[in-house]
């Protein structure tokens, strides 16, 4: 295996290899380069994987509240950072309430508010949601989700959320590298977090709450730790799409999105961070830029490929995330982390195959 000063030195090549290649797309492409789009979409939805993955992996509380939390996290940012010059342009319908009208907060203090409005509610709603199990807990979150989507386009908070018309005008960082340095920053404390004293608390009530019970481990309050975390992570993921974005409104986060970030977190393995991170940014990947052609019509001579027409490649997309469950039970990663000595083993036995192969070549 390798000695703990060659991984130091290995980590910190591939750290540096990841920024050169941010830093390259960058300065030599164009703001609507699909390279852009892929890995900006990539690391967003990298975090709310990772976030949904803390609370559904690593805990064992199967919950579906992530659109929810997302919508308070994407709504709060919105109208704490709409520029108060911009406000009567968004508002012009209802009007915006007078607290608003002189609002405006810098974009790290208002990211960090969403986090914490979100992580609010998840504290009260989890008192009494997080005494469920399995299916019902699924299913309270889910109509948790969908009772903040509807509050939040409806009559009384018009002046708020601007009802059904949505935000506009949604600053965002002026730095192309600013949303990296926030998923970045969020991904390595939720990686602290799981490698703590908590973290192992957490994976114990996942694998036996009655083992860890007997351990001395308090249940509810675990729970509700990795709940409420969970949803300060996802609020920020939100405020980050609706940055990417530009414009929210009472649809952009509904119960499908929920759906698409489970799927990531599946794929890549539950209970494993950088399965979350690595199939994250292969689904969008695959999604938004690989399979694109699949929607254009294509010929061969004069003749016309049948199929090849919009909506095509989310056709392929869904059969070949059908193959990849099928082919990886446990998710690309399972419940592993990505560690050099497995990679080391890995190609170590590759070579010592091709050498036992020429071996008995030569005899």
């Amino acid at each position: 295996m390798l000695q703990k000063k060659t991984k130091n030195i290995c980590t910190a090549a591939a750290l540096v290899l990841l920024a050169v290649v941010i830093v390259c797309v960058g300065q030599f492409t164009s703001s609507t380069s699909m390279l852009r789009t892929v890995l900006q979409l990539g690391a967003i939805y990298a975090l709310l994987a990772v976030s949904m993955n803390l609370c559904n992996g690593f805990t064992g509380l199967f919950s579906l509240g992530q659109a929810g939390f997302m919508t308070l996290g994407a709504y709060t940012y919105a109208i704490l950072t709409i520029p108060v010059e911009s406000r009567a342009g968004v508002y012009y319908l209802y009007g915006v309430a007078g607290w608003l009208e002189k609002l405006e907060l810098p974009i790290p203090v208002a990211l960090l508010v969403a986090g914490l409005v979100a992580a609010l509610f998840a504290f009260l709603i989890g008192l009494p949601v997080l005494r469920l199990k399995s299916d019902y807990l699924a299913i309270a979150t889910l109509g948790f989700a969908e009772v903040v989507r509807i509050v939040t386009a409806s009559s009384p908070l018009n002046r708020v959320t601007n009802g059904s018309l949505g935000l506009t005008m949604i600053p965002g960082f002026s730095s192309y590298y600013g949303i990296f340095a926030v998923v970045i920053l969020c991904i390595a404390i939720i990686v602290l977090l799981i490698n703590s004293t908590y973290g192992r608390a957490f994976k114990a009530i996942r694998d036996d709450e009655i083992a860890a019970e007997a351990m001395g481990i308090n249940l509810s309050q675990h729970k509700q730790m990795s709940f409420v975390i969970s949803s300060f992570f996802a609020a920020i993921g939100g405020a980050l799409m609706a940055m990417y974005m530009g414009a929210i409104s009472s649809t952009t986060f509904t119960i499908a999105v929920t759906y698409f970030i489970l799927l990531i977190v599946v794929i890549g393995g539950m209970g494993s961070v950088t399965g979350s991170v690595i199939s994250a940014l292969l689904v969008i990947a695959s999604r938004e830029w690989w399979l694109r052609f699949l929607d254009q019509p294509m010929f061969i001579g004069s003749f016309k490929v049948p199929l090849l027409k919009t909506g095509f490649r989310m056709v392929v997309f869904s059969v070949i995330l059908m193959v990849v469950v099928l082919l990886f039970r446990k998710g690309i990663m399972g419940e592993r982390e990505f560690n050099w000595d497995g990679i080391y083993s890995f190609f170590k036995r590759l070579f010592s195959k091709k050498k036992s192969g020429k071996g008995v070549q030569a005899k």
